[in-house]
């Protein structure tokens, strides 16, 4: 069969895509409760961080600013695996029922077939809500733009997104091995709030297993550092690309690997 290039997936993609919002715009009531139900929660999430420091100005050397960096910095590096990558808390569902033997017939790649089906819309106001808070902590803190710190910001952001897709990539496939893998994919998903802390505020145990057990640190602690402590930029702050993209490529083989190892049996 031959291989099919980036133009080629990007037009099937955009197919797909218009399909999926044209769906969900034919029931604009669920659409909107759902959207503002998510604008609740980030609302909700960030009320909770300014109470915290109306009573503590600082944490662990950390300004309300710089926490508010990193909590904006979390949430737009969250946003890709909101948007794009949500159809992986339906694959249990479709293992276990046989559906998903559907996807195995198409002469595209299983992976990109399945995850292109689902566009959650309901990120985007996640990101606006990341944006926001990123800008106002950026000019409150006075970091100097220029074009190399925004190149800078722009690759660190999407390279840390891969970290926590990699993450949910990886506890979603346990379904092809585990079947009640629901439990494995809600504890990996519930590790993403403590992203948008900075992992020195954690015992050594925890700091080590954010690091390099669940390595959420990589989301926004480690590639933030870039932006806010250019002068002590630690080593793994710098490799926080290679990492992500790594940790992506093990996540997408893991997932590949159970899906072509399925039977079609479900159960």
């Amino acid at each position: 069969m031959k291989r099919k290039n980036l133009v080629f997936y990007f037009r099937i993609y955009g197919k797909i895509l218009a399909q999926d919002l044209k769906s969900k715009m034919s029931y604009r009531a669920d659409f909107i409760i759902s959207t503002l139900g998510m604008i609740f929660t980030n609302i909700s999430g960030f009320v909770s961080f300014w109470i915290l420091f109306r009573n503590f100005p600082s944490i662990n050397g950390w300004s309300y600013y710089e926490m508010l960096f990193l909590y904006g910095f979390s949430l737009i590096s969250l946003t890709p695996v909101q948007c794009f990558f949500d159809n992986n808390w339906s694959l249990r569902q479709y293992v276990y029922s046989g559906d998903f033997i559907k996807y195995c017939f198409r002469p595209i790649n299983l992976f990109f077939y399945y995850q292109s089906e689902v566009f959650d819309i309901k990120g985007l106001g996640q990101f606006i809500f990341g944006i926001v808070m990123l800008v106002y902590s950026w000019i409150k803190i006075g970091i100097v733009f220029t074009p190399m710190m925004f190149l800078k910001i722009f690759v660190f952001l999407i390279t840390a997104s891969l970290v926590m897709i990699a993450l949910q990539n990886a506890a979603a496939a346990a379904c092809f091995w585990i079947q009640n893998s629901f439990y494995i994919l809600d504890l990996v998903f519930r590790f993403k709030d403590y992203a948008k802390y900075p992992v020195t505020i954690f015992s050594p145990v925890f700091r080590f297993v954010f690091t390099f057990v669940m390595p959420i640190a990589f989301i926004a602690y480690y590639p933030s550092l870039v932006i806010l402590h250019p002068q002590e930029v630690p080593i793994l702050s710098w490799l926080s690309p290679l990492i992500g993209i790594v940790f992506f490529f093990i996540s997408y083989k893991i997932w590949m690997h159970g899906a072509m190892k399925y039977s079609g049996t479900g159960s």
